[in-house]
This record gives structure tokens, C-alpha cells and sequence, in this order.
């Protein structure tokens, strides 16, 4: 080839350019490392800190001209924080297993591949792993754009110390798949999580009509099953179907294209505001007339955007509910201050689930 070969001279300049981008990473791994020496010298044992990276994947998203599109750009930078986290101190991150769940991806999503992700068999698994310290974070799912909240995420935070310390929304996509052992033909069951099935309830209804929906405890598990069985099939999502090295038959059975899983995640220490915040809080309010209207007053009054407002029967009296609330803001605005402080003065209990980084990715 001539070395004036168009093609030549493109490649030599991606070259150099790889060589910068390794250089300048490198000088990024070096400053972490010297962040970590200072935090240890002044006895901050903090390494992670969400409103920072929350921070940074907003300016990269913000700064970024293209071509490659703000997501993905963000994911890149998400890698090399997480590389260079690891490198300080690496993050045990506790999640829903076991491993192939979609709450596995969310971790993966949030933390990046340089956490240490610990699969646990139950959610209460999770709270209890974060609040004895065995792990630093904890990732649990909260709710489904088409199936709502999970009530047992809520149950479990209304007797916990546990704060959340961010957020992570991830697509949902379902497959239906098979293991070697499986003729198409031969299908009579399929499994998967009870939700997934109910996700994808209307694409079962005309395909496999007649086949039995077992529900069982996550689509890893349902995955897992069908590499035994000749006559089942699974849904679950690409991280099952690769860890497990199954077929798909059909890709993206769920019925509305747009589902998607909120993901919490929790820890023990509050996180200072970042600039974009939400915040989670469970109310119990005392039995009256107007109850509900006098909760939601303050929020109207004080201009604060409520985005979820959900009920759950009350441990402590027999007819009586609970208020799990989430609105935009932090607890160290000022707006947000105002409104807290009438709910406290006005409600039978009040508790701070967190204070947190709006999902960026």
C-alpha cells in the first residue's frame, strides 16, 4: 500500500489518538490514586461518593459534541471512574440474585464492572448485608413501569436504618429462550419471575397460549432450570441467556415496548446534594378527615414537584396506611426544608429514606 494510502494515513492517526486516550487515563488513574492517599491522610474512608459521579457524568453528557450519543458516552466515562475506583478501594455491592438478574445489570450499570457485585436470594438479604457492613451498597428494584412498585423494597425500608443513596432506571427487555437439550416443538412450559410473566402476558396469550406459566423466584433461576429440561423454555434478559448459554427463540416478548425497572441504591451514609436530586420519604398520618389532602398540601404551597406517591397497610394499627413519597429536590434545600417542616408538625411519624442523585444513566 502506498503511504499515501487514505486508509493508511486514518489508521496511523487512530493509533496516535489511542495512545493519548491511554496516556490521559492513565494520568486519571494517578490522580485517583492520590485522591485515595489524601482521603486516608485526613481519615475520610468515603472512596465513593454518588453526587460526584452523578456530577461528572452530567458535564460529560452535557459537553459532548458527538457522534456518539450522550449515553454512551456516559457509559464509557462510567468504566474508567469505576477503573479508577477500584483501584482506591473496590465497592462490594450487594444485589438481587442470583447472578444473570436484571438487578445484576442495574449494578453493573450504576457501579461499573470494577464493583465487586455479591448476589443475595432475598431482599431483605440485601438490607441486612448493607446494614452489618458486609457490603458497601446495596441494589434493589422498586418499580415497573407496567407492573408498579415492589411492596416487598417498600416493606423493608419502613423498619431499617438503611439511606438511599442513588437511583438507576434500566430498559427492560424479555426473551424467550431454550436450553440444548429443547425442540421448539416440544415447549409445554415456560419460566420466568412472576412479573416478567405478567410483562408479558398479552405476547404469551398469542404465541403459546397453551403452554403452563411457572413463576419462580427470579429469571436467573427460570434460565438456570431449562438447561436440564427438554420441554421448557425461559424469559429472561441477555445477561441469563449468555451466563446460562441459551437459545433465544424470540427477543423483546414484552408487551409494551417502553417497560422499563426503577432500581434504588442503598447504603449508610447520607449524600450531599449534587445539583439534581430526588428525595424518598415514608409519612404516617393520623387518622382524620382531609388527612391526604393536608399531606399533600405542603408540597403545592412550596412549588415542589411530587413524582411517586404510593400507600402500604401500616404494621402498627389494624386499617391504618402508610405514605411512601418521592419528590424532586434535596433535604438541604431550602424549599424542600419549608415543606418538611409542616409535615413533621403534622403527621404521626415522618422518616427520610434519603436524599440522592437523580438516575443519569
Amino acid at each position: 500500500m502506498s503511504e499515501k494510502d487514505p486508509l493508511l494515513v486514518l489508521r496511523d492517526k487512530i493509533d496516535a489518538l489511542d495512545v493519548q486516550i491511554m496516556e490521559n487515563i492513565s494520568q486519571r488513574a494517578n490522580c485517583a490514586q492520590e485522591v485515595a492517599q489524601v482521603k486516608k491522610s485526613l481519615g475520610d474512608t468515603a472512596y465513593y461518593r454518588p453526587e460526584r459521579e452523578a456530577q461528572v457524568l452530567r458535564r460529560v453528557m452535557e459537553s459532548n459534541a458527538g457522534p456518539l450519543d450522550n449515553e454512551d458516552m456516559a457509559r464509557l466515562f462510567r468504566q474508567i471512574m469505576s477503573a479508577c475506583l477500584a483501584l482506591e478501594q473496590p465497592i462490594k455491592v450487594a444485589f438481587l440474585g442470583p447472578e444473570g438478574t436484571f438487578t445484576q445489570e442495574a449494578a453493573l450499570k450504576h457501579f461499573g464492572d470494577g464493583a465487586v457485585a455479591v448476589p443475595m436470594s432475598a431482599i431483605d438479604e440485601v438490607f441486612r448485608e448493607v446494614l452489618a457492613g458486609a457490603c458497601d451498597y446495596g441494589v434493589v428494584p422498586v418499580e415497573n413501569s407496567t407492573e408498579g412498585v415492589i411492596s416487598h423494597t417498600l416493606d423493608s425500608f419502613m423498619d431499617s436504618s438503611i439511606k438511599i443513596c442513588g437511583e438507576v432506571e434500566l430498559r427492560i427487555h424479555h426473551h424467550f429462550m431454550m436450553g440444548a437439550n429443547t425442540k421448539k416443538e416440544n415447549i409445554t412450559r415456560v419460566y420466568s419471575h412472576a412479573q416478567s410473566l405478567a410483562q408479558c402476558r398479552q405476547w404469551l396469550n398469542s404465541n403459546y397460549p397453551n403452554i403452563e406459566r411457572v413463576a419462580v423466584s427470579s429469571n436467573a433461576d427460570a434460565a438456570k432450570r431449562v438447561q436440564g429440561e427438554w420441554n421448557s423454555a425461559a424469559i429472561a434478559g441477555d445477561m441469563s441467556c449468555e451466563l446460562y448459554n441459551l437459545e433465544k427463540l424470540w427477543e423483546k416478548i414484552e408487551d409494551r415496548p417502553d417497560n422499563s425497572t426503577r432500581f434504588l441504591i442503598i447504603g449508610r451514609e447520607e449524600v450531599p446534594p449534587s445539583g439534581d436530586d430526588r428525595t424518598s420519604l415514608v409519612v404516617s398520618v393520623r387518622n382524620k378527615p382531609g388527612a391526604l389532602h393536608d399531606l399533600l398540601e405542603p408540597f403545592r404551597r412550596h412549588n415542589v414537584d411530587m413524582t411517586r406517591l404510593e400507600s402500604r397497610p401500616s404494621r402498627s394499627s389494624k386499617w391504618s396506611y402508610v405514605f411512601f413519597i418521592d419528590f424532586v429536590g434535596h433535604i438541604e434545600d431550602e424549599a424542600v426544608k419549608s415543606v418538611l417542616a409542616e409535615l413533621a408538625s403534622d403527621v404521626a411519624d415522618l422518616k427520610i429514606l434519603g436524599s440522592y442523585p437523580r438516575a443519569v444513566l
